[in-house]
């Protein structure tokens, strides 16, 4: 079996993305977010789920988005993937009345998610694919399947690989093309991800059919997705911008194409798209790689100051003399004291002939406890912030 060098990147934004968010993402901006994405080259793009507007509100608009014209420009597109997640048949039925070309099942490999996650055991979760998946396939719409928990569960701990092994092989049976490896509490690591694959390669799972979905809980996502591509996968899942956890689409995009990987998706049209939409969402761009290059390409503004700006900003502090003790003079601003050695200038004489000595200046108004610029004579023996 020869294995393609080049792989294919997966982009859930529009749904494992947005999902979780509380506040109603407008219908309008899930569609020009389709269209961004889409137009950086990617290839497959998850464009929601047909699920109860009760259990995730956020894709209550999953038939707006379908039903929009053009979402169906795109569904006819050659060699675009535009999969929409179903729970059951009855969500198969209102996408393909949509017109959706793809779908995605999805089970977990542990007792603890599937019943907190969608109500039933494993092999009922297992049941409810195999009658989307049977009806989908009858109906000439292409299936692929997700597998969540497949190292650990929040409620049953570690997952067994032979419970990951049973659920891949019934996706596969029932009729899925790919089936995706969901991490889904982002507790994995590159040693977990190689026994892993090589746990199901050696019980003769093709990897060549297998994705990685690698949540990025504790910074582990990219290394992840890298050690599954040197054990042979080639397709992976991610959200523009790193949302909700999701291995951010640009810092993938970013690690194979300076590997000399291919991924057709075009990286500065991706960063623009995740600095928008973070900026629309008014969230933090979770993708580091993405953050970088819009720094540098001049997409975000500038985090330098110009030392006017420094300067307008400072926050002003009143000082007064503490304390006078002839050769030392102690200016205190709340909690903050500075010690002034008494140096008096070089005397001048006034009009009378007579001399007059300097006083020393007292710290400025806008003088912290960090820093001090003072062009006089006068030395500063300290400038630590004393807590009386």
């Amino acid at each position: 079996m020869t294995i393609t060098k080049a792989v294919r990147v997966v982009e859930a934004g529009p749904r494992d993305g947005l999902q979780n968010i509380k506040e109603p993402v407008p219908t309008s901006v899930k569609l020009e977010l389709i269209q961004r994405l889409r137009a950086t080259g990617l290839r497959t793009i998850e464009l929601t789920s047909v699920v109860s507007p009760r259990a995730i509100p956020q894709l209550a608009d999953c038939r707006d988005v379908l039903g929009n014209e053009s979402i169906r420009q795109l569904q006819g597109q050659p060699g675009l993937r535009l999969p929409v997640l179903v729970p059951n048949v009855k969500g198969l039925d209102i996408a393909i009345e949509h017109g959706a070309k793809e779908v995605a099942v999805f089970i977990s490999a542990t007792e603890g998610f599937s019943k907190a996650n969608i109500n039933c055991t494993v092999q009922q979760g297992i049941e409810r694919a195999k009658a989307v998946a049977g009806k989908a396939i009858e109906c000439g719409i292409t299936v692929r399947g997700y597998v969540s928990c497949i190292f650990s569960d929040p409620f049953d701990g570690p997952t067994e690989p032979s419970a990951v092994l049973h659920c891949v092989q019934e996706l596969l049976d029932m009729g899925c093309y790919e089936v995706s490896l969901g991490d889904t509490l982002g507790v994995g690591s590159p040693d977990k991800v190689r026994s892993l694959l090589h746990y199901l390669a050696d019980h003769h799972i093709p990897l060549d059919k297998m994705a990685g979905h690698f949540h990025d809980t504790y910074g582990q996502a990219v290394a992840n997705v890298w050690e599954a591509y040197n054990c042979g996968v080639r397709v992976f899942d991610s959200s523009v911008g790193g949302a909700k956890g999701n291995v951010a689409t640009e810092d993938l995009v970013y690690m194979f194409e300076t590997a000399g990987i291919d991924t057709g998706v075009d990286l500065l049209k991706l960063v623009e798209t995740g600095v928008w939409i973070s900026r629309l969402l008014s969230k933090t761009n979770a993708s580091r790689a993405g953050t970088a290059l819009a720094s540098k390409h001049g997409l975000v503004p500038s985090k330098r100051w110009s030392s006017s700006s420094r300067a307008a900003t400072k926050k002003q502090i009143s000082w007064t003399v503490a304390k006078d003790t002839g050769g030392l003079l102690a200016y205190r601003s709340g909690v903050n004291v500075k010690r002034i050695i008494n140096r008096p200038k070089k005397s001048n004489l006034t009009s009378s002939g007579s001399s007059r000595t300097s006083q020393p200046t007292p710290p400025s108004s806008d003088s912290s406890s960090q820093e001090q610029e003072d062009p006089s004579p006068q030395a500063w023996i300290s400038t630590r912030s004393v807590h009386l």
